[in-house]
């Protein structure tokens, strides 16, 4: 199991990301993760600079781990043949260190461009789109597509790297699954579920199967409190994650999460044994890869605490 550490947009500002990263390369982490997102969650997390910024500059600041986005969305937002661009860019930058995650989104961030927000049968067929412009670009030469969703025009890409990023597809369900055994070269999930793992491979899905879950260092009650303050959003499931349009629907939704509800999704506190159960979770259910989202401001704390406590703990 490969242990990732996830910088999070909606809780730092560019600098303070930058500054993540390269404290996680020093740590030790196996890789890094990277949201993609125009608004926070919650309001009280408080920011949501432009990622693809944030991934040049940590492609400079770092030297040798790897990173993806986990995840952008190519569908509204974003034309695929854009992000086509960007993360070439980006893995021409970093020489090779970069992965493109990507997934269908949520309402929260593209409802922006006021285009509204399509079904999830919609969202994904244009997701499938998405993935077969963004290979065709990457491709060379010219790229012409006529499709339901997108078109694209005689583009072309100019700076292209030797090695292509692999490309990751998040699921939760049948459709998004098979998806990403067809079109991608890895999985990503959010939940430790040995059923969406299961119908990845059934599917001939054979990559990595990357997850992702909270955690919170510090003294235990405090810990706690800044845990569900930030994220007891998580809590309610992605299937209403992904509709919600803003932070105060966040903010409402999630009013009835309770302090004790943060255990089935989360790990605080600074005894290593809850991260290490979180982690065997993802493991039991076929996962490769999971990052951890420290919550709050104490990063450094956390990236000391991960090279001289918990890596070792994990196997390190």
């Amino acid at each position: 199991m490969q242990i990732g550490y996830t910088l999070m947009g909606e809780q730092r500002g560019p600098r303070q990301l930058v500054t993540d990263a390269v404290a996680a390369e020093r740590a030790g982490f196996d890789f890094m993760v990277a949201s993609d997102h125009y608004s926070p969650w919650l309001e009280v997390q408080g920011h949501a600079p432009y990622t693809w910024s944030v991934l040049g500059a940590v492609a400079q600041a770092t030297e040798r781990i790897p990173f993806m986005t986990y995840v952008t969305c190519p569908i509204v937002r974003y034309h695929p043949a854009v992000v086509a661009q960007k993360a070439a860019t980006v893995q021409l930058l970093s020489e090779g260190r970069f992965s493109l995650g990507l997934g269908a989104g949520e309402n929260l961030n593209e409802h922006v461009v006021g285009q509204g927000w399509p079904p999830v049968d919609v969202r994904h067929a244009m997701l499938t789109e998405a993935v077969d412009i963004i290979r065709s670009l990457w491709e060379g030469g010219f790229t012409n597509f006529r499709g339901q969703h997108f078109q694209v025009e005689s583009a072309k890409l100019y700076d292209l790297p030797d090695t292509l990023p692999p490309i990751g597809v998040a699921a939760s369900g049948s459709q998004s699954t098979r998806l990403a055994a067809e079109r991608g070269d890895y999985l990503i999930a959010t939940e430790p579920r040995k059923e969406i793992v299961d119908a990845y491979r059934s599917a001939g899905g054979t990559g990595e199967v990357v997850g992702q879950f909270p955690v919170c260092f510090g003294e235990e009650a405090k810990s706690l409190q800044v845990l569900h303050e930030q994220f007891r959003w998580m809590g309610l499931g992605w299937k209403v994650n992904s509709e919600l349009p803003g932070t105060s629907a966040f903010d409402s939704a999630s009013q009835f999460v309770r302090e004790e509800d943060m255990s089935q999704t989360a790990a605080w506190g600074r005894d290593v044994g809850p991260y290490l159960e979180k982690v065997q979770a993802f493991a039991d259910a076929g996962f490769t890869q999971v990052a951890l989202v420290q919550v709050g401001p104490e990063q450094q704390e956390f990236c000391d605490w991960y090279a001289s406590d918990l890596k070792g703990a994990l196997g390190g």
